[in-house]
Order: structure tokens, then sequence, then C-alpha cells
């Protein structure tokens, strides 16, 4: 009997196990059908890069006029001899303190030494010559005009000994002002012209440093006397000096077109040294209108030249942007031109994006537009 009972339900096993069978595979192409269905209605929000995003602003700024040049004194001179000749001596070197009126070179005196006796006896002849005119017009032997002519060569006689004494004197060099040997430019033995420099001479006064720049016509039209600047140097990294506008030239130098500009500098008690290399931004009063974006939003950057991220108006697509940066203003970039109708740039997640990619933007809070 039990072994008939085992006979009957083993076919209903397995008709149990067939069903469950069928009702599996029929659930699981159910689900294949459903997937492909959610792809074809867009790209997956998981394969899109979340990124934020921020606005551009236009802001009233005063563009600084940025320059480089050489500091200098404002004290400079380049001493030289008024007359032409042969050095015959030089007192001083590179790097001597020199007080005023000191005596620094001289020219070999043989010439100009000639040259003074020479109008010396040249005014004597001349005297000697009016006062014989002088005798033979007061007995009527001689005529107004040889006394006339007579007194004139005696007057040009003198004047002439006036001029070469003069520059018998001046065939040396003496230091007008105290100062610092920074640059002998001759030697002793070379031959000098007249206004030749010789030397390159630094008053040691308190605070007489300037650079000295040269800026453009567009740069020079926004600059006056008296705008305040801040001086960076290579030699005092970290280190902010101030300074202020002094000289403008009125105008261009013939050689390069460009305006020279100096500005006073102050030391702040670092030690100064003339030819350090300086960078400096001068502010101008007149502002004008500037595009800025975050500096989050700068990509790429070499230079001033760099790259930004703008979502296309389908929300998803991504353009990059080329600009040019001015300069930093805080927390913003200040660009040289306008990004045009681009009302936001990315700034999260802006260095993994390629124009190929896919994006949604995301708030602080949480995910916002593109979900």
């Amino acid at each position: 009997m039990n072994k008939i009972k085992t006979q009957t339900l083993a076919p209903v096993s397995l008709v149990i196990f067939a069903f469950a069978g069928l009702f599996y595979l029929l659930g699981g192409c159910g689900n294949s059908d459903a997937k492909p269905r959610a792809t074809e209605a867009g790209a997956p929000t998981e394969d899109r890069i979340p990124v934020r995003t921020a606005p551009v602003q236009t802001q009233s700024i005063a563009l600084p006029v940025h320059a480089s040049g050489i500091l200098s004194s404002s004290a400079e001179q380049r001493p030289s001899f008024k007359i032409g000749g042969i050095i015959r001596k030089i007192y001083v070197d590179e790097g001597d303190l020199v007080r005023p009126g000191q005596l620094l070179a001289v020219l070999d005196k043989t010439e100009i030494d000639a040259q003074v006796a020479q109008a010396n006896q040249a005014l004597l002849k001349a005297e000697r010559d009016l006062g014989r005119v002088e005798g033979l017009y007061r007995d009527s032997s001689a005529t107004l005009e040889l006394l006339q002519n007579a007194t004139t060569g005696r007057d040009v006689a003198k004047e002439t000994a006036k001029i070469a004494l003069f520059n018998q004197q001046y065939a040396e060099i003496r230091a007008t002002r105290g100062g610092k040997i920074i640059k002998k430019l001759m030697n002793e033995g070379e031959i000098t012209g007249p206004g030749m420099p010789v030397f390159v001479l630094f008053e040691t006064g308190k605070d007489d440093w300037v650079v000295k720049v040269y800026v453009s016509d567009r740069d020079w039209a926004r600059l006056s006397i008296g705008m305040n600047a801040q001086v960076h140097m290579d030699a005092y990294p970290g280190i902010t000096f101030p300074g202020k506008l002094s000289d403008l030239a009125p105008a261009a130098d013939p050689a390069s077109g460009l305006y020279p500009v100096e500005i006073k500098v102050t030391p702040q008690g670092q030690r100064f040294a003339p030819g350090l290399f300086a960078q400096l931004d001068i502010a101008p009063r007149q502002a004008g209108r500037f595009t800025t974006v975050p500096v989050e939003a700068i990509i790429e950057g070499d230079g001033r030249e760099a790259f930004v991220f703008v979502i296309q108006p389908d929300g998803e697509s991504v353009r990059k942007v080329p600009v040019q940066v001015a300069f930093i203003e805080g927390n913003r970039a200040v660009l040289s031109q306008h990004l045009g109708d681009a009302a936001e740039v990315i700034t999260a997640g802006a260095p993994y994006l390629t124009e190929k990619k896919k994006v949604r933007k995301i708030s602080d809070s949480g995910p916002a537009n593109g979900q």
C-alpha cells in the first residue's frame, strides 16, 4: 500500500517544479525588458559628472598698471670731463664712498695748460697793441677806427683767456655731493670726449630710491603724479614695499616708443642696492567695467592665458572657453574680455571635464538640476 502512494505523488512534484521554473523565467524576461526602456529615455544620472557653478559678474574695478624695472637712486649722477683728453689719474674705485668736493679724476693737462699760456700771451699782445694805438690816436696819428679795432682785439683776447682758464679748471672731476661710486666706466690712459661719463655715482641719502619703468601710451594716459603703487622684489620675496609715482614723462622715448615713469620706493628698513629687479602695480583712480569669475573656475593656466567651462543651454553639455586673466582681485579672477552670453561658469568639478562629458548641477544643500 505504501508503495502505491509513493508512485502517485511523484508526478505531482514534477508539475510543481515545472511551474516554478516557468514563473522564474517569465519574471527574468520581464526585468530584462524594463532596463533597455530606462536606458532609451536618456543617459543614466550616475553617468553624468556632478559639478557646481558660480555666476559670472561684471564689476567696476580700477585695473592696475603692471610693469617691471630696475631699482635706482633718484640722485644718480654720471660725472664727466668738460673737455676731451687723456685720463691721467683716477683716484676712486667702484664701491668707494666719496664726499662733496672730493677729487675723483684728472686729465693730462699738457694740452690745456699750453692753451691757457697761449691765450695769456695773446692777451698781453693785444694790450700792447691797444696801448700803442691809444698813443698814436692822442697824437692824431691814428684814426678812431684803428683805436676801436685795437680795443675790440684786446677784449676778445681777454675773453679767450677766460675760456682757456675755465676749461683748465674742469680738466678734473670733483664730486658735487656725497655718495657711492657704483660703476667706473673708463680707466686711466683712455681718451675721453667732452661730456662722456666716467663714473656712475649714487647719493647715499635716506629714502631716495626709485624704480624706473616704461609704460605704453594706453597705461600712461591713466596715470598721474602721486598715485600709489605696490612694489615687489625678487631679493625680498613676500614683502610688499609701498611706492608713489613721482615722475611721469611728458613724451615717449624715441628709441622704444614707451613712456618713462619713476616710482619712489620706501625701503621699510630693508637694505637696497642699485640694480635690484622690481615688479610693481600702480593703482589708477579711473575705474572700468570688467568681467570676473571665481578663481576656482580657472583651469590650465599658463601665464595670463587660461580656460573656463560653461554649461550649454541643454543643461548637460559643456563648452571650454579660452580667457585671459588680467589680475587676481581677492578670490575672483578679473578677465580682460567678456564671456559673451555665458551667465555661469563651472567651479567644482572643472578639472575632470572635457567637452564630450555630460554634467549635472548640484548645490551645497544636495542634488539639484539634472537629476
